[in-house]
């Protein structure tokens, strides 16, 4: 695997959600009256922090690659008590569904019950974007080896995300990832075939795949990334279609709605494709643990991961 790729997409990840983190919830009109096109990492904001700080997209993919690092394998149980501990700091930016699913867990219900009860339980939709930037460290590890790949893609989503449309989205993003990362032709098409996602995730990215979509067609849809199908969408399109990981980013963060969230996966796609080095030096200057996460991309590549899941469960 090229070091670089692998760097690129950790860093990118964390660049896209620290570089859409303070326009997360404005509309791309309040945007451009308040900052003009967003190019920079920007303080305050929305969350008010400081210009490079990160959310809870790169924290939980941290700590997800970190278990897999020190556990040489996927481990849920592991990740999920390592996800708890970040609920119990009160972050500000967690989602409805990753809150109601990590306090089940807190509260003493197994790691692989709790997503499937808060889907089950819930009286508003649970196939949110939370799950999908974290996945992404996913890719690195176990780059080789498709078919545990899929399977701790699905499982990292159920600890919280447990709707078909999660799980299969989660194993699509880091097949996707897996493909851009060994530099392999039309890496999505062939992520789609391996998964058979629901209808909406395949009707939605079909035609990113074969690129019949146009920044038109993207447009017509609601853009703000909420749901793991529009997520995915958007991020693909930008991440797969763009010249250069900078363009990317700006052209998706300004775009406004989930923007962190949105751009930090954009940011992973954008960075497996074009490597680390692609990425603006002034943004890994401002980037919070910027070396950090460059070494911890380093060990993710030399894992030799072995094992499956605790429990494997392939995507409805």
């Amino acid at each position: 695997m090229d070091d670089d790729r692998a760097a690129g997409l950790v860093l990118g990840l964390a660049c896209g959600d620290a570089l859409g983190r303070p326009v997360e919830f404005e509309t791309p009109a309040r945007i451009l009256a308040q900052y003009g096109e967003v190019t920079e990492m920007l303080a305050d904001g929305t969350w008010g922090k400081p210009a490079g700080t990160v959310t809870g997209n790169t924290v939980l993919a941290r700590r997800l690659a970190r278990s897999l690092v020190e556990r040489g394998e996927f481990d849920p149980a592991d990740v999920a008590e390592r996800f708890v501990a970040w609920y119990g700091t009160t972050p500000t930016d967690v989602g409805d569904t990753t809150a109601a699913a990590l306090a089940r867990i807190r509260d003493g219900e197994p790691w692989d019950a709790a997503g499937r009860r808060v889907r089950e339980t819930s009286s508003t939709p649970t196939d949110g974007n939370g799950c999908l930037a974290r996945a992404a460290p996913l890719a690195v590890a176990f780059a080789s080896q498709e078919e545990q790949l899929v399977d701790a893609s699905v499982e990292s989503s159920r600890i919280t995300h447990a709707d078909p449309r999660c799980t299969a989205g989660c194993a699509v993003l880091t097949l996707t990832l897996s493909g851009l990362l060994s530099e392999r032709s039309d890496p999505l098409s062939a992520a789609l075939d391996r998964v058979d996602p629901p209808d909406a995730l395949r009707e939605s990215l079909g035609p990113v795949a074969t690129g019949d979509l146009a920044i038109d067609d993207l447009d017509s849809v609601s853009g703000d990334g909420d749901g793991v199908v529009d997520t995915l969408r958007t991020a693909l399109w930008y991440g797969l279609t763009a010249e250069t990981a900078e363009e990317a980013l700006v052209a998706v963060v300004n775009r406004g709605g989930d923007a962190d969230t949105v751009g930090a996966v954009t940011g992973a796609i954008a960075g497996a494709r074009f490597g680390a080095d692609a990425l603006p030096d002034r943004w890994l200057a401002d980037l919070d643990d910027s070396d950090a996460l460059r070494a911890l991309a380093r060990d993710l590549a030399a894992l030799d991961v072995s094992g499956t899941p605790a429990r494997s469960e392939r995507p409805e």
